[in-house]
């Protein structure tokens, strides 16, 4: 598993509380980097916005407007095919390169 990964799963276990005594020293290590550091700010901004009472008044017909904007999206899987590219009129080769003879 890359290193980065792995030191990044030991800072959010830590910060959730749930680090195994096995793992402790190696997040703190992991601590003492830039990317650790950004990592634990990043996982306590996370738990801060998780924990957070909703504050937020959305507009009158906000649910009604983003249900609409929804239904018009394609569905996965069903969007249009781009076309297919022209094949090259001398060899017959879409991406226009050329058969060794």
């Amino acid at each position: 598993m890359d290193t980065n990964k792995k030191n990044r799963e030991h800072i959010s276990a830590l910060s959730d509380g749930e680090i195994r005594d096995a793992d402790q020293e190696l997040a703190l290590v992991a601590l003492d980097t830039p990317d650790g550091r950004q990592a634990w700010d990043l996982y306590h901004r996370i738990g801060d916005i998780l924990r957070a009472e909703a504050t937020a008044d959305l507009s009158p017909g906000f649910s009604e407007r983003l249900a609409a904007r929804l239904a018009a999206e394609p569905a996965p899987g069903k969007r249009p095919a781009t076309p297919p590219e022209p094949a090259d009129a001398m060899t017959g080769r879409v991406d226009g390169s050329t058969a060794s003879i």
